[in-house]
């Protein structure tokens, strides 16, 4: 049968996850990945279309995306985009084993980027296949993105600049969604939501002197510990859905030089936001911790440059009751025979982009495993399975 759970191979799902696996693609080396998913699609009939993605300024970042569209049958029916990211962290010390090998064992599969996110992009791929064969009123767009991983988030924020997602009403992104939650989840699990994060990037400037007169200067090191200090105590906003933010200190960079007092340093300080807090804000609220301290040094509190204003992680939510959430409650549970728990995401990626940014009603549903970003990343198989028939399922409600 076309269009229903039943479209799914799990076998062949399975053998999907262990190519992409099998597959090294850390950040800004996705080449091989890429050609891989699109000469997939490609096998499969879907027409893929590779989308540039450039960043010349800070990264000097080439590379593409890989899109398919289904087209429905009624375009006053909804669009919606089922998102992926191709990429991993580097791959991680502490393996006992291949990092790549892609191996099952007892239900699990095994590899450096298993579960964040070949699980998921998985999924993803076999569903867009099933659902090429239903009928369907509205459109799908399918979107492996590179840079998930990286700093900027370059893949996604490429489909926002260019438009590529303006006509989409709703998404799934297929991140892993329990081991990442705010709250402890088993799958099927929905996250409606996601904090937002901001990056301090803060100058301290004091005033040198020789060390063994620390008194004749400012210590910009000592200042820099105490507004990281401060900061990391601050009030930080609250929400009923996804709770409090979080302030941590990330690094302080500064001195070095034989019996000198350091007279400058750098602090960043990582900000985790919820709605209601907007980069003035957060800059006003460190500005105020800062100036509480009557510090000798001089403060300059700005943010880590980015390719544009605009390119951050914004917090976002999704209406429990909007029909993209009440068609993958009713999937799940017609695939699995369980209700599907709801959380929220614990911290940011891709589906802030599109929850925040591009204002779209955003689902994060993937597959769940353990160890993620480190050694011994595995993801469960036969949620691998599932995901994709909760998706072919949920979609084929949603879209008519």
């Amino acid at each position: 049968m076309t269009g229903t759970p039943d479209a799914i191979d799990p076998d062949a799902t399975i053998e999907l996850l262990q190519q992409l696996v099998r597959i090294e693609s850390p950040y800004f080396e996705e080449d091989e990945i890429v050609a891989f998913v699109y000469d997939w699609l490609a096998e499969a009939g879907l027409e893929p279309e590779y989308h540039p993605v450039s960043e010349p300024e800070l990264t000097g970042y080439e590379g593409n995306n890989v899109l398919a569209r289904l087209e429905g049958s009624d375009p006053d029916a909804p669009t919606l985009l089922l998102n992926a990211h191709v990429d991993t962290v580097e791959i991680v010390d502490g393996w006992d084993e291949d990092p790549l090998s892609g191996r099952l064992e007892d239900g699990r599969c095994y590899g450096q980027g298993a579960c964040d996110m070949k699980g998921g992009l998985a999924a993803a791929m076999v569903a867009v296949r099933a659902l090429a064969d239903a009928d369907l009123r509205g459109d799908v767009l399918f979107t492996a993105v590179v840079d998930e991983e990286g700093p900027y988030g370059l893949g996604a924020n490429q489909l926002l600049r260019d438009g590529v997602v303006d006509d989409c009403d709703a998404a799934i992104v297929t991140e892993p969604g329990p081991v990442l939650a705010q709250s402890d989840l088993e799958n099927p699990a929905l996250l409606l939501g996601a904090r937002g994060r901001f990056l301090y990037d803060i100058a301290v400037r004091g005033r040198a002197a020789h060390g063994s007169k620390p008194h004749e200067g400012t210590n910009a090191v000592v200042d820099a510990g105490r507004l990281a200090a401060a900061l990391a105590e601050m009030d930080v906003g609250t929400h009923p859905k996804l709770g409090a933010g979080s302030v941590c200190p990330l690094s302080i960079e500064g001195g070095g030089e034989t019996l000198s007092v350091p007279d400058a340093c750098r602090l960043l300080v990582d900000r985790h936001v919820v709605p209601g807090e907007g980069p003035d804000d957060v800059l006003e609220d460190a500005e105020r911790v800062a100036d509480g301290l009557e510090l000798d040094s001089e403060v300059e509190i700005g943010f880590r440059e980015a390719p544009a204003s605009d390119v951050y992680y914004g917090p976002y939510t999704t209406d429990e009751d909007h029909p993209l959430v009440r068609s993958l409650e009713a999937g799940a549970e017609s695939v699995t025979g369980t209700s599907p728990a709801i959380g929220y995401f614990s911290s940011v990626g891709d589906f802030n982009y599109f929850g925040h940014r591009a204002g779209l009603p955003t689902v994060i549903l993937g597959p769940d495993g353990e160890n993620v970003h480190g050694a011994g990343e595995f993801v469960y198989a036969d949620e691998v399975v599932d995901v994709a028939r909760i998706l072919v399922t949920a979609a084929s409600d949603y879209l008519g």
